[in-house]
């Protein structure tokens, strides 16, 4: 199974976080798919906080991915929920609406 995760990166008492998709039997900062963003708490700035590749997202929940909690709650903040990953994944399957 694909999982929406983030992985750590940045030095002591900094981090940052990257999000990605990857398989959910490999290490959290192990292996991973492929890159979809990055998310900087320290940032004082809200739009340059969490950025990310909204259609590559929005393609692997249309695929089933599954978004860790943190993952989700950002997502949501930035207007992706679960309809609108129905509608990608009805879109993705060829299926009418």
């Amino acid at each position: 199974m694909v999982k929406l995760r983030m992985t750590k990166t940045g030095r002591n008492r900094h981090m940052t976080f990257r999000l990605v998709a990857a398989d959910s039997r490999s290490p959290r900062d192990g292996r991973h798919i492929e890159l979809l963003g990055h998310y900087d708490p320290h940032q004082k700035d809200n739009a340059r906080k969490f950025s990310f590749d909204r259609e590559r997202v929005e393609y692997w929940l249309g695929k089933g991915a599954q978004p860790s909690i943190l993952v989700w709650s950002l997502l949501r903040k930035h207007g992706i929920n679960k309809k609108t990953a129905g509608e990608t994944r009805k879109k993705l399957s060829g299926k009418p609406a």
